[in-house]
């Protein structure tokens, strides 16, 4: 078996289940591929060289890996889409902070989930991806998002207009300090702190919702991943953000976005004894309320 391990700095908390896990994986007789800049981390933070084979930088260096480990949070398995991308290898989130939604293995929680791994107790959960286009070449190396494609306002003192088609039907045009349009995945993220429903992972559906808009009766829509969705961006200033997910890029006024569904998924690996509504219930506090 081979395995690739990406991260990122981590907390010192976390120092020893890191240690631990690689020392799982030899015990395994794992094939382990880290990524570089975090193994350099490791030896110069750590003082720790883990048991390994080989490393690799980019998406092109993973050949033949069959799992693929993000140690971290949420944020660093978004990062870690970009190397994944359409390989189609699963990926496994090791969260070394607070619980996420991605990054779901708990630090407690950490070797009881790989004795599962190993056992084969576990299911691989596609999940969807959302595509942009644009005359630009704006993220032209990797232009998908795991969670959301968000347009800003750069000037902190006006508002953008974003006309929005869906399906080749005007929807509206929203007088605000940006739009979100978020995948299942993302309507945990950044859309539900604006207000934006929660969707199943699976649910085959886009969010768009505004962020502060200027009209109060505008609301989140949910509309369905088959459809197109073309922004046409506009406002009194020179420059926007557009962003895919932590990846952001600046752009002129009076572009025109189109968005639709990528045509590959992410497997994201979930464990038998794992949900998407525990995970809900734990992330969100549901029911601390002892009444409940």
């Amino acid at each position: 078996m081979r395995i690739a391990v990406f991260g990122r700095n981590i907390k010192p908390v976390f120092y020893e289940s890191l240690k631990r896990l690689f020392e799982i994986l030899s015990q395994r007789k794992v094939e382990v591929v880290i990524y570089r800049p975090f193994l350099a981390y490791m030896e110069r933070e750590l003082d720790f060289k883990p048991v390994h084979m080989s490393d690799f930088s980019s998406h092109k260096d993973l050949k033949n890996i069959d799992f693929f480990f993000s140690i971290g949070g949420d944020g660093a398995f978004l990062e870690a889409i970009s190397l994944v991308r359409d390989s189609g290898i699963p990926m496994v989130g090791i969260n070394s902070g607070r619980l996420g939604f991605l990054a779901d293995v708990a630090q407690a929680e950490l070797e009881s989930a790989l004795e599962r791994f190993f056992a084969g107790q576990y299911y691989l959960q596609p999940r969807s991806l959302i595509k942009l286009e644009n005359d630009l070449g704006l993220f032209a190396d990797f232009p998908y998002a795991l969670n959301e494609f968000t347009v800003h306002k750069q000037d902190t003192s006006q508002m953008i207009t974003v006309h929005v088609e869906v399906g080749g039907d005007y929807l509206n045009s929203y007088w605000a300090d940006g739009l979100i349009i978020s995948t299942p995945t993302g309507s945990t993220a950044y859309s539900l702190s604006v207000g934006g429903p929660i969707i199943t992972p699976t649910a085959a559906n886009f969010i768009i919702a505004p962020i502060a808009p200027h009209n109060l009766a505008i609301r989140p829509v949910v509309v369905p991943d088959s459809e197109e969705i073309k922004l046409m961006i506009e406002g009194r200033g020179e420059r926007y953000l557009a962003s895919l997910d932590s990846r952001s890029d600046a752009f002129g006024s009076d572009i025109v976005m189109r968005l639709k569904k990528a045509d590959f998924s992410i497997n994201v690996l979930q464990f038998d004894n794992q949900s998407f509504y525990s995970t809900l219930r734990n992330k969100l506090m549901w029911g601390i309320d002892k009444r409940n």
